[in-house]
């Protein structure tokens, strides 16, 4: 009753064992995983895997941050060749998208712009939005407040009480990966433990963010059960019972079959 609803299974560093990755979500329980196609080009790969897989699998695409910083000049054609991938099906959710202002990408105002244009088409095509942000929740947020038909998930959070509040007030759900694990973040952990179960979501965001013990290694998918059990401990809840509400969560935003028994 695992669901990964965030990672990358497209990147190189899986291209010497994918299967042997996929093989190790199979085994440790794993219903889904959702694999992120960042660009165009990476999400075509990432819809050509999950038809490939289509029992496990499951593919979103958008352009985040990079990818729009990547474009330049060219990014209406980039839109317009996502939207174009979108509208033609085989994905779940517009995304990653959203506001990055620790590395230098495009400019504040250009990012808001981008964030706004994924929003569109998630409305138009009635689909959830997977957003990025990092050290930009106090534009995000109210970025959101403007907006309206929406839904999907704030994906890595990375804030604490205050900032889940705010997301959970707007409607959106939460997701956290191995940085829940991580000895110094105990305003992570305070607002995982204040997120209702019905607005919970679990991730690894691999091949980035092992969990403890796998910190300075590569992640994986099959790693999302040390996140579970990470955030049963914070949120003094059973195991199972976070792992079934996690999985309940991740299909019915993304319209997910639900695993035998629910």
């Amino acid at each position: 009753m695992l669901v990964d609803t965030h990672c990358h299974l497209t990147n190189v560093r899986f291209d010497q064992d994918r299967a042997t990755v996929l093989a190790n979500a199979r085994a440790t329980g794993c219903h889904r995983l959702l694999t992120i196609g960042t660009g165009c080009d990476d999400a075509e790969r990432a819809r050509a895997l999950a038809q490939e897989h289509p029992d496990l699998i499951a593919a979103a695409a958008g352009l985040d941050p990079f990818s729009c910083h990547q474009a330049g000049a060219a990014i209406d054609q980039e839109f317009a060749r996502l939207e174009s991938l979108l509208a033609a099906g085989g994905f779940v959710a517009v995304g990653e998208c959203g506001l990055e202002y620790h590395h230098a990408v495009c400019d504040h105002p250009s990012q808001a712009l981008h964030l706004e244009r994924h929003c569109d088409l998630a409305r138009r095509l009635r689909l959830p939005l997977i957003l990025h942000v990092r050290e930009a929740h106090h534009d995000l947020i109210p970025l959101l407040a403007r907006q309206e038909g929406l839904r999907g998930v704030v994906h890595s959070f990375s804030g604490g009480p205050a900032e889940a509040r705010a997301y959970l007030d707007l409607g959106w759900h939460l997701a956290f990966n191995g940085t829940v694990t991580y000895a110094r973040n105990d305003q992570l952990r305070a607002a995982a433990a204040l997120v209702p179960a019905d607005r919970l979501l679990i991730e690894t965001d691999a091949p980035y963010l092992p969990p403890t013990p796998h910190r300075g290694r590569r992640n994986e998918p099959a790693h999302v059960a040390l996140v579970a059990d990470a955030l049963a401990e914070c949120r003094a809840e059973r195991p199972d019972d976070l792992r079934a509400w996690t999985a309940r969560n991740a299909c019915l935003l993304f319209g997910l079959p639900l695993p035998a028994g629910f």
